[in-house]
């Protein structure tokens, strides 16, 4: 199964992403914000990233952007796993770079089916 980091500094939902993955096998690393997901990023090279957009500090669309700039982490799949449901969210937060996005609260099956559409190269 994959390695998947999960970054979100609301520790219900981070730990409701967290089980989920778990339950279907996958390898889970977490972060509880944007700096500390990019450094675990760096340092654990995950297959896919879930992150959350709005955080204290560095934001989810910041953390993109210093994934994106470093080769290491720059092809990285990266979906963006957001309370922002607003009309033209999801299109601004896919031009932003993410390679998918999902609604928070976490759907079971939906979760995990984006989970198998990323990590097969697709955009849920």
């Amino acid at each position: 199964m994959a390695k998947i980091l999960v970054v979100d500094d609301d520790a219900t939902n981070l730990r409701l992403a967290l089980t989920v993955l778990e339950q279907a096998g996958h390898e889970v690393l977490s972060a509880d914000g944007g700096a500390e997901g990019v450094a675990a990023a760096l340092a654990h090279a995950p297959d896919l990233v879930f992150m959350d957009i709005q955080m204290p500090g560095m934001d989810g669309i910041a953390a993109l952007k210093c994934l994106r700039a470093d080769p290491r982490t720059a092809a990285l799949k990266v979906a963006a796993l957001t309370a922002l449901t607003m009309k033209g969210d999801r299109e601004r937060l896919l031009a932003e770079g993410f390679d998918g996005y999902l609604e928070k609260p976490i759907r079971y099956k939906e979760f995990l089916a984006s989970v198998a559409a990323l990590l097969a190269g697709k955009n849920p």
